[in-house]
């Protein structure tokens, strides 16, 4: 099976060390999960890694997925020029992707503008250059369209994948809420810590279908991030009998930052 595995990631880039300087120590749970995330990712070697980021370009209508052999990108919004990218897409991938989204009646941007990368994508891929490994990319945003409309995505991205001989892992780079403290830059709301406890709880349980069940109201009220990105990877991996792995949650900055593994087996030793 081309699909090695699967993550869920938070991308706060103070966890990225130039642009941390010193006060990523304040969740380094987070640095330690990231880490672990992708020295697994280098030991598995895929050819191929698709990042599906709520940073991406995104529209009301349609999915984004980059077209292009090549994406640059760096933390200079983040005060640490210095940390660039240069990464080579799979653009065959990509094309084959929006062939089994048509197929679905899915809607995809026709241009597929090939933005900057966005740093939903630079932080996760961050600590895998950190391991010394490169890989592949494919980028997708998420859209306006509806929960069903993001898990049909999800399958059809898991269709191309079956279609090509590539050795594929799937990031779903998302933070939870961003109301999880007073002192926090978006203030505190019940709905915030209620939003973290669920996704941990069902994500643990592999209960990925009631990532559906959440209302719309509920979700403005926690501020959430990556929520439509994660039903998206449940589409990618509904039926593989990948198992979920609870890694870590932070909330100390008053943002909610999850780690989840999804593995093919028990925990690699």
């Amino acid at each position: 099976m081309p699909i090695l595995g699967a993550y869920i990631v938070p991308h706060p880039p103070m966890a990225i060390t130039e642009i941390g300087v010193g006060s990523e120590i304040q969740i380094i749970d987070t640095v330690v999960g990231c880490t672990r995330v992708a020295k697994e990712i280098a030991e598995l070697a895929p050819d191929t890694i698709i990042f599906i980021s709520p940073h991406s370009p995104s529209y009301q209508d349609r999915f984004y997925v980059a077209k292009g052999d090549t994406a640059k990108g760096s933390f200079a919004n983040f005060n640490a020029p210095q940390v660039r990218f240069n990464e080579k897409m799979d653009s065959e991938l990509a094309n084959k992707i929006i062939e089994e989204a048509g197929a679905l009646n899915i809607p995809t941007d026709p241009d597929g503008v090939n933005a900057d990368l966005d740093h939903g994508i630079m932080v996760p891929l961050r600590f895998i250059k950190l391991k010394n490994y490169e890989a592949k990319i494919v980028r997708i945003g998420i859209s306006g369209l509806s929960f069903e409309d993001h898990f049909k995505f999800g399958q059809a991205i898991c269709k191309a994948i079956d279609s090509l001989d590539r050795r594929v892992v799937v990031i779903a780079s998302g933070d939870l809420s961003h109301k999880l403290q007073e002192y926090g830059p978006y203030g505190f709301a019940e709905e915030g810590v209620e939003y973290d406890k669920r996704i941990i709880e069902l994500i643990s349980n592999n209960e990925l279908s009631k990532l559906m069940d959440f209302e719309p109201d509920f979700l403005d009220k926690a501020a959430i991030c990556g929520h439509s990105g994660f039903i998206m990877l449940s589409g990618v991996i509904d039926g593989l009998g990948l198992e979920p792995v609870f890694v870590s949650h932070d909330d100390i900055t008053g943002v909610g930052y999850g780690i989840f593994l999804f593995h093919r087996s028990q925990e690699p030793q």
